[in-house]
């Protein structure tokens, strides 16, 4: 009976049965008092009468008959409780009450589950991939059993059922039609989840979400068909995007001859660069080298033409040969990728990115608040005192791994500032909070729910919908139809999206090529862009890759 009770009835039936046990208490003791301290007997109904005006705070008029300090002291506390019953009689007994009774019900049985997904308890996790399913229009359902975030849910126009799975496991009555489940709770929570689902007949798919690692063979042992540490793949995705010995600015960089190069460089607010379009700088005529795209807010940009912008802020991707490189150092800060990778954070998260990096043979330098094996330096991230110990200016790289986004937003805005031109990359624990990431200057954030958005999206909706970043590569093709045209004004980049940034000819490699210089039959071209816009050129340019030739 008292769990079909809500919590504001017990708290007014608790009204109901403290206020008269308060009347008969202090009536009782001001009846005993009365007689034998003031020495003027009263009966009992006429203490209750006295009780429930003080308690009510309705008075009593001129009658104050109270001689004995004893009893002036027990009429001044029982004015006072009287005064307690009514502060708190509306807000803590009555209003809850109201409440609950003229707001909507939270569902507790699961609805029709065919083609649904169902989401065992909802969390950061997984709300990246709860908007991609809102806005493919995929139906789901989740099953929450915090009754304060599942109203938050509802309120959010997410379809939620409330219950407690571990102590009415009938509640899953129905799963057995559902699409899939997903177990997003803690580690033995998801084993119940799992064992339940399997229990009711379900026999689908049921991907499992662990903070352990250890957990995954025990989920998979009870039923579950895959399990996925989310926050270990965040911190290889923010280790690789920290070395290029694990994830190279490009694919295919071997193929280039040694003289040409692949850089980056930070376009300042002053920069010449900054707000101008490739065509008004024409950087290729004078400086030889080709803008292949920008980082701008964590995302890359591939430059499609003469039109496009370069954004103040943004991280340019340059190739070209090495001497024509160190003259674009001129207008824009050179990234450098050498020195040791600055880690802060040493939780499961910055753990596995130092593991990861160190596997690569990577220098790293962990800082921490807290003296643990593995961390170098303990200090405070927000203290330049902290940054200059660990010598984050001469830094390759900087990855912010805090637990607390608040603290990141903090730490991301102080190195920036303390060291303008080092890369920073920073773990975020909530989708939201990127773009305020980017507000304060990282140049790329990842959120646990991005990782596992792509992780599901391509298990559940059958295509990686959530995407991290692009990659770029390299290609070397014969000239197909460019054969006889100049490599840079047969409009590649326009129509393709990918650039001609070298050309091979008789074992010499040109970079730079001025009016005169035509594309022979047998030359062969560098091409880079993104898998998509190499595809279209080998297409648009009936091109044939030349892997097979000697580089």
């Amino acid at each position: 009976m008292s769990r079909r009770l809500q919590r504001s009835t017990w708290r007014l039936i608790a009204l109901l049965v403290s206020m008269p046990t308060a009347v008969l208490i202090f009536g009782s003791i001001y009846q005993l008092g009365s007689t034998y301290l003031e020495e003027k007997p009263i009966n009992f109904w006429s203490s209750l009468e006295w009780a429930s005006e003080t308690l009510t705070t309705t008075g009593y008029g001129a009658y104050a008959p109270w001689h004995h300090p004893v009893m002036t002291l027990f009429v001044i506390l029982t004015q006072f409780v009287g005064m307690f019953f009514l502060v708190l009689v509306f807000p803590v007994y009555v209003l809850p009450y109201i409440e609950e009774r003229f707001e909507m019900r939270l569902p507790h049985i699961l609805p029709a589950m065919a083609g649904r997904v169902l989401f065992y308890r909802y969390g950061p996790t997984i709300d990246s991939l709860l908007e991609e399913f809102q806005r493919v229009g995929a139906a789901f359902v989740i099953f929450e059993e915090d009754m304060t975030l599942a109203r938050s849910l509802r309120d959010r126009d997410y379809p939620v059922v409330f219950g407690t799975l571990d102590e009415n496991p009938g509640v899953l009555a129905g799963v057995e039609r559902a699409q899939a489940v997903v177990a997003n709770a803690g580690d033995h929570a998801n084993a119940i989840c799992i064992l339940i689902a399997r229990e009711q007949g379900f026999s689908g798919p049921i991907y499992a979400l662990a903070n352990d690692p250890l957990y995954r063979p025990p989920m998979l042992k009870v039923g579950a068909s895959a399990v996925f540490t989310p926050t270990h793949v965040l911190g290889a995705a923010l280790a690789a995007r920290a070395s290029t010995r694990i994830s190279p600015p490009a694919e295919g960089l071997h193929l280039l001859s040694a003289q040409v190069g692949l850089a980056e460089f930070r376009v300042r607010a002053d920069s010449p660069l900054a707000g101008q379009r490739l065509g008004e700088l024409r950087l290729r005529e004078h400086h030889g080298v080709t803008v292949i795209g920008q980082w701008c807010g964590g995302h890359f940009t591939i430059a499609t033409g003469p039109d496009t912008r370069i954004e103040p802020g943004a991280i340019l991707v340059v190739v070209g040969a090495h001497i024509h490189l160190a003259q674009v150092e001129l207008l824009a800060a050179p990234i450098r990728r050498t020195g040791p990778i600055v880690v802060a954070g040493y939780g499961t998260v910055g753990s596995k990115v130092v593991e990861m990096l160190r596997d690569a043979h990577e220098l790293t330098i962990v800082i921490d608040q807290q003296l643990v094996p593995g961390v170098d330096i303990v200090g405070n991230i927000l203290e330049h005192a902290t940054l200059a110990r660990a010598s984050v200016r001469t830094a390759s790289a900087v990855v912010l791994a805090l637990s607390n986004d608040s603290e990141g937003v903090f730490a991301t805005a102080v190195v920036r500032d303390y060291a303008p031109e080092v890369p920073l990359i920073v773990r975020v624990n909530r989708a939201p909070n990127i773009p305020r990431l980017y507000q304060a200057g990282a140049d790329f954030a990842l959120s646990v729910g991005q990782v596992a958005g792509q992780i599901l999206a391509y298990h559940l909706l059958g295509e990686k919908t959530v995407a991290v970043e692009q990659r770029l590569k390299f290609i070397r093709v014969a000239a197909g139809a460019l054969a006889g045209a100049h490599p840079w004004r047969t409009q590649v980049r326009e129509r393709t999206g990918a650039a001609v940034v070298a050309l091979e000819r008789d074992q010499t490699v040109f970079v730079k090529f001025d009016d005169a210089f035509r594309v022979h039959p047998d030359d062969i071209l560098f091409v880079c862009g993104t898998p998509d816009s190499l595809k279209q050129y080998l297409h648009e340019f009936q091109a044939t890759p030349a892997e097979n030739l000697h580089t």
